[in-house]
């Protein structure tokens, strides 16, 4: 991060313009708060009622996964349609509150909101391989933008809103309010200041706690107690990161190529393409269930110690590997987060069991620690965003035990993606987004 030390201008910025900020930032952090914590209350029994689908329509006589399929290509293609009225919740959002961030773009309008709730919902629920914190990242982004155009800010002011409560979005999302404000100073703003700071830590301590109220405050994931790996075993954690970096390049690679592939498709209208992709998502998911969806249910039998045979494990990890980018391809509404953490824990636990295999003194009881690293690792190869993917995954887990290894194989990682010339999976994103003709640069609002 640049430019640590608060400029002049800052360290004498007026209390009283301070305060407006913050006190601005903490509403809206509550408003995101209760608008994310329903996000995800939505997609919680929306998932439970696909799981429902499934059950009764395999008790069908003859094809029973056209009901799955039909679903699923159904929903995708709505929610097309609703991209198509509102092209700007495509995708994550993350890449447009970065753009606005580096002033590139314009902040987000409230209309954002219903827009991305509805048409998540319906990506996300029917199984499209999607995550939910782009969606609620996208939408905090747009209250805080919209928060600081009714109280007459300044477009600085208004741009300063939008980061400080897309982190709010992203700590609502993942219950991790540390994660949340990283977010906002390493990746999104990539600075350390005290105008920045302050709101942005109000607005997800406001946020975090108002979505409690809707979905508890547990963490995301029961772990329990996991014990400390030996330090003997390090070097077999720093190889791990060094493949993840591999990993981490080859799946930003893939994510791009599959957006390139859809989108190079002129045959069909985008509101097509997304019920094609939906439909064979949906065919998966009637197969295997893990594989749609965000992978909460996969992540969490990963860390907690589930059982899973080395060929189950490699091949999720494979379909999924695949699955997540040309979910993302299909444009409708939903992130890279969740999906690339369910890949990163199945990635540690398949390379647990090969080292079970054939290193001596490595057992079947690395699984875990490894799972919970490999989580992190990827985020940061592909993101480049370690502190943040770290904190992530020891605030949703609860789990500290494993911080050595974990450090050492997410620098690593990182390390191994920059050497490989791998741009940051948002840098990609936000570049190619001011390319086209949706969401390119726009003259500033005054």
């Amino acid at each position: 991060m640049a430019e640590p030390e608060d400029s002049p201008e800052e360290q004498t910025l007026p209390l009283r313009e301070l305060t407006t900020i913050c006190l601005l930032a903490a509403v809206a952090g509550a408003l995101i708060g209760f608008v994310g914590g329903a996000f995800r209350w939505c997609l919680e029994r929306a998932d439970d009622l696909r799981l429902h689908l499934l059950d009764w329509s395999h008790a069908l006589p003859g094809p029973d996964w056209l009901v799955p399929a039909g679903v699923t290509a159904v929903c995708a293609a709505v929610a097309a349609v609703v991209v198509r009225h509102v092209p700007l919740v495509s995708g994550s959002g993350i890449q447009h509150v970065e753009a606005v961030a580096r002033k590139q773009a314009d902040p987000p309008r409230f209309v954002i909101v219903p827009a991305t709730f509805v048409g998540g919902i319906l990506a996300i629920g029917s199984g499209l391989v999607l995550g939910r914190e782009g969606p609620i990242v996208h939408m905090g982004a747009a209250v805080g933008a919209e928060t600081g155009r009714r109280a007459r800010m300044g477009i600085e002011d208004i741009r300063l809103l939008q980061s400080s409560v897309a982190g709010a979005g992203l700590a609502v999302a993942f219950g991790a309010p540390l994660g949340g404000a990283l977010f906002v100073l390493e990746e999104v703003t990539h600075t350390l200041r005290l105008r920045i700071v302050v709101p942005a830590l109000l607005a997800v301590a406001t946020g975090v706690g108002c979505s409690r109220l809707i979905v508890g405050d547990l963490p995301d994931f029961a772990v329990g107690d996991l014990h400390s790996p030996s330090l003997a075993l390090l070097p077999v954690f720093v190889v791990f990161g060094l493949l993840t970096g591999l990993l981490g390049a080859a799946y930003n690679r893939m994510i791009m190529s599959s957006l390139q592939v859809v989108g190079a498709i002129r045959s069909l209208t985008p509101i097509a393409k997304a019920a094609v992709i939906g439909g064979v998502l949906g065919l998966a998911g009637s197969v295997a269930p893990w594989i749609a969806g965000g992978g909460d249910d996969l992540v969490e039998r990963a860390v907690t110690g589930g059982a899973f045979a080395l060929p189950v494990v490699a091949g999720y990890f494979l379909v999924r590997f695949v699955a997540g980018p040309v979910s993302y391809a299909a444009g409708t509404p939903g992130g890279l987060f969740a999906p690339m953490l369910a890949l990163g824990a199945l990635w540690g636990v398949l390379y647990a069991e090969i080292c079970a295999a054939v290193v001596p003194g490595v057992d079947s009881s690395l699984a875990v620690p490894m799972a919970l690293v490999g989580m992190a690792a990827l985020f940061g190869a592909s993101v480049r965003a370690p502190l943040t993917g770290i904190v992530l995954v020891m605030e949703m887990t609860a789990v500290t035990s494993v911080a050595v290894p974990m450090l050492a194989a997410t620098a690593c990682s990182v390390v191994v993606a920059q050497r490989l010339g791998s741009r940051p999976i948002y840098d990609s994103l936000r570049i190619r987004m001011l390319g086209s003709s949706v969401s390119g640069p726009r003259p500033e609002e005054t």
